[in-house]
C-alpha cells in the first residue's frame, strides 16, 4: 500500500490526518519532528511526507533541504498557517512538491495528495516526445531537455510542462491546468499555479527562448515560435 508519512508537532493534527489518509486507503506513518521523520525514513521508504513548516528543532523548510541533500524523488507536501507568497516561493525552491496553508479542508488535501501520486506513478506507457524549440519532452523516460541538457523537474513541474506542451501552440485555462495537475476542480484561490508557472519559466526559458505566455486572467500557451 501506499506509505504516507505526516510530519507535524501537534497530535490533534498528526491523528486527524492519519486517520483521514487510513480511511482513503492509504498506510499513515507520523512523526513529530523532523529528527523523529528521518529516523522513519531510514527504516522504510515513504511515498510521500506531509510536512508541517512551523516545527520546533528542525521546521519543515530545513527538513526539506535536508531531505534533498540526498533524495530529489520523494513528493513533500508542505503544510503551514503562514500565507506570505515568500514562504510559498521558499518551499518550492527547496523543491516541494505543493504548499497548502492552514486551515484546510480535508478534502482538498486529499486531492492534492491523491494528484501528487498520480503524477508520481503515472505508467509510461509508450515512449512518447514532445518538442518546442530546443525543447524536448519524452514522457516515457520521465526526462526534458533544452538545448540538449538535461533540466531536473519536480514530478508537478514536469506534469505542468507535459500539459502545456501536449496543447502547443494552443490556449490551456487555469481552470483545466488546476483540474489536470492539481486535480482541483473547484472553486479555490491558490496561487500554486502562477508559482509553480513561474517556476518552470526559470527552467526552460533561455535566452530568447521563452515559450509560456501568458494569456491574461485566463491562461497559459506554450509557444513555438521556430514553427511560426
Amino acid at each position: 500500500m501506499t506509505t504516507v508519512l505526516v510530519v507535524d508537532d501537534e497530535p490533534g493534527v498528526r491523528d486527524l490526518l492519519s486517520d483521514a489518509l487510513r480511511i482513503a486507503g492509504y498506510t499513515a506513518e507520523t512523526a513529530a519532528n523532523g529528527n523523529e521523520a528521518f529516523e522513519i525514513l531510514h527504516r522504510r521508504r515513504a511515498d510521500l511526507c506531509i510536512v508541517d513548516v512551523n516545527m520546533p528543532t528542525m521546521n519543515g523548510f530545513e527538513f526539506l533541504h535536508k531531505l534533498r541533500e540526498h533524495d530529489t524523488t520523494t513528493p513533500v507536501l508542505l503544510l503551514s498557517a503562514r500565507d506570505s507568497s515568500e514562504d510559498v516561493a521558499q518551499g518550492l525552491r527547496f523543491g516541494a512538491d505543493d504548499y497548502v496553508r492552514k486551515p484546510f479542508s480535508l478534502e482538498e488535501l486529499l486531492l492534492r495528495v491523491q494528484a501528487i501520486l498520480r503524477r508520481v506513478n503515472q505508467d509510461g506507457g509508450d515512449d512518447l516526445t514532445y518538442e518546442c524549440g530546443p525543447l524536448t519532452m519524452n514522457i516515457d523516460r520521465h526526462q526534458v531537455h533544452l538545448d540538449g541538457e538535461l533540466v531536473e523537474l519536480s514530478a508537478t513541474e514536469f506534469r505542468l510542462l507535459e500539459v502545456l506542451i501536449e496543447r502547443k501552440d494552443r490556449l490551456v485555462t487555469r481552470e483545466q491546468l488546476l483540474r489536470e495537475v492539481w486535480n482541483i476542480d473547484f472553486d479555490s484561490e491558490t496561487s500554486v499555479l502562477d508559482t509553480y508557472i513561474s517556476y518552470l519559466r526559470r527552467k526552460v526559458h533561455k535566452g530568447d527562448f521563452a515559450p509560456i505566455s501568458t494569456v491574461r486572467g485566463v491562461g497559459f500557451k506554450l509557444v513555438d515560435e521556430s514553427s511560426k
